[in-house]
């Protein structure tokens, strides 16, 4: 036999086998990129050392929400997943509830003190790349008011939708997130934030 015949022999051999190899080696893949997304929080969420996963793959990611001027409390819950044909796509379901107390507004033209009460659900989804994540949300809100004082025909109650953007950045040795949240409805408007936040774990 040839050198020529001998080299033909062992191409023909790695090509018959090659396929073999990769059909071996799929579940391996499979393996490596699911723990590589597990060790990545997913792009909407805050400090990576809150998320929650559980077996089934979903991820919980819950905190707690103040207003820097110190007139709303509440918290957020996300629930959310991974495709497993897309690992760097974040997909998810926020609640929320908020709580505000005498915040100074003036619907009409009229000077209030309202408490308002809010309660709503936003579709979220979220893209990887590398250590950076962008996000987006949209969703519905209901909520009710009082005046401190009663005046007036004002508004007490009503729904209106919110959406929000956000960007995160994420090394190991730190974790900096931005996001605007935005609410429709006038009588919320002490609600629409800008936050920026630097977590740098110890």
């Amino acid at each position: 036999m040839t050198s020529r015949h001998i080299i033909a022999s062992l191409l023909t051999g790695l090509a018959l086998t090659a396929p073999l190899g990769a059909n071996a080696n799929e579940g391996g893949i499979a393996e490596e990129l699911t723990r590589q997304t597990s060790r990545q929080s997913p792009a909407y969420a805050g400090q990576p050392e809150d998320v929650i996963r559980l077996d089934n793959g979903i991820t919980l990611d819950g905190r707690d929400v103040e207003s820097p001027d110190g007139y709303t409390s509440g918290f957020r819950l996300i629930a959310g997943y991974n495709p497993f044909r897309l690992p760097n796509l974040d997909l998810g379901a926020e609640f929320s509830y908020q709580e505000s107390d005498e915040v100074p507004t003036r619907p009409e033209d009229q000077s209030l003190l309202v408490n308002t009460v809010s309660l709503g659900g936003s579709l979220v989804a979220g893209v990887r790349m590398g250590h950076f994540g962008v996000y987006a949300k949209s969703g519905m809100v209901s909520w009710e008011g009082d005046a401190v004082i009663p005046r007036g025909d004002i508004e007490e109650a009503g729904t209106t939708r919110v959406q929000g953007f956000g960007a995160r950045l994420q090394f190991p040795s730190f974790t900096s997130r931005l996001e605007l949240e935005e609410y429709d409805a006038p009588n919320m408007a002490h609600l629409n934030l800008l936050t920026a936040s630097i977590n740098i774990p110890f």
